[in-house]
């Protein structure tokens, strides 16, 4: 029996993909892991092949053309047979102790009968640059140690919302979803978190330090450099949000799940508005009209819901002076929450 399936993304990660799947191997025989090779060009597929020479009962992987990284959670989504499943970026890696914990919940839950369509455990920032550490952890919104639902969620603080590092799905539920990320896309885990929760019913929280994400590469997606060049995708990933979200809109059954959805993709959208101001150019700002037009013409309703909101409008204020909000806003929420 396989308990987690872990699905590995790999696109020229031959520099860092060993610490990622040393850390997963702790899992034994209750693990399997699936390394989607995406078309590397450097010694990715070497490394692969030869972690599934060494542990053929524990490792798959997939050789496939390159289609970036919702095309590698595809392909591993397809092939996981496991009972739940987790993606892991090739340049992070997990806690032993915590991944302990995290099966030991697991196991003792289907044992026990108990369904879970989504376990929830905490991440943390691994900052290269300066080797500090922040973690994100959610024991003031989920209750501990038991099986809930929307209505028991309390209140996120600005620092919190869900992220693909903190979600753990049922395979079985989240292939029924009908959950296919865009392919040749950056930034597509906002729509893994987001297409499934419509139809989540039971979670489960695990308190434990668990995923751990590396930030501090130059050519990372979350680089503000990187993420202004790919500001395109980041819209482009948006306006899809924003399409599920109007179309299942009336299938959320739950007031708290609406509004988290709602405050989600104002953080989205206030991260697309205020890289399309920092640098004052014509073309962004043509940019940032046409989405918040798409906005408005998708439904009028989530427009003004994203206008209230405190950071998603005042950063959409035209001029002199939305741009000043805009900057200042990302300096300091960049600093406080060092996620970058």
């Amino acid at each position: 029996m396989k308990y987690i399936t872990f699905a590995v993304p790999c696109y020229n990660s031959a520099d860092y993909m060993r610490k990622c799947i040393e850390s997963l191997l702790k899992g034994g025989e209750d693990v399997e892991i699936i390394i989607v090779d995406d078309g590397s060009t450097d010694e990715t597929p070497k490394i692969a092949d030869e972690y599934a020479a060494a542990y053929p009962s524990l490792i798959k992987v997939i050789h496939k053309a390159n289609g970036g990284h919702g095309s590698g959670v595809n392909a591993g989504l397809a092939a996981a047979s496991g009972l739940y499943f987790k993606v892991v970026d090739s340049d992070d890696w997990v806690s032993e102790r915590s991944l302990e914990r995290v099966l030991r919940v697991i196991k003792q839950n289907y044992a026990d009968g108990v369904s879970v369509d989504a376990y929830f455990v905490n991440y943390v920032y691994e900052h290269v640059a300066d080797g500090t550490r922040h973690p994100v952890r959610y024991k003031n919104v989920f209750p501990k140690d038991r099986v809930f639902g929307w209505k028991n969620l309390k209140t996120f603080r600005s620092s919190q919302f869900i992220t693909m590092h903190a979600l753990i799905y049922n395979t079985e539920f989240l292939k029924k979803t009908g959950l296919r990320l865009p392919e040749h896309k950056f930034y597509v885990d906002n729509i893994f978190i987001m297409h499934p929760l419509p139809d989540v019913r039971t979670m489960y929280y695990i308190n434990t330090d668990f995923y751990r994400y590396f930030i501090g590469r130059a050519d990372q997606s979350v680089n503000e450099n990187v993420l202004y060049r790919r500001i395109d995708q980041q819209d482009f990933v948006l306006r899809y949000m924003v399409d599920d979200f109007v179309v299942n809109r009336d299938r959320i059954k739950s007031r708290k799940l609406e509004r988290y959805m709602v405050r989600h993709i104002a953080i989205i959208t206030t991260i697309v508005t205020v890289f399309l101001t920092m640098y004052n150019r014509e073309e962004d700002d043509e940019k940032k009209k046409a989405l918040w037009r798409f906005i408005k013409m998708r439904s009028k309703k989530l427009y003004r819901e994203l206008r209230c909101t405190t950071v998603a409008g005042f950063v959409s204020i035209p001029g002199k002076f939305g741009r000043i909000i805009a900057l200042n806003g990302y300096k300091i929420t960049q600093k406080m929450y060092k996620y970058n």
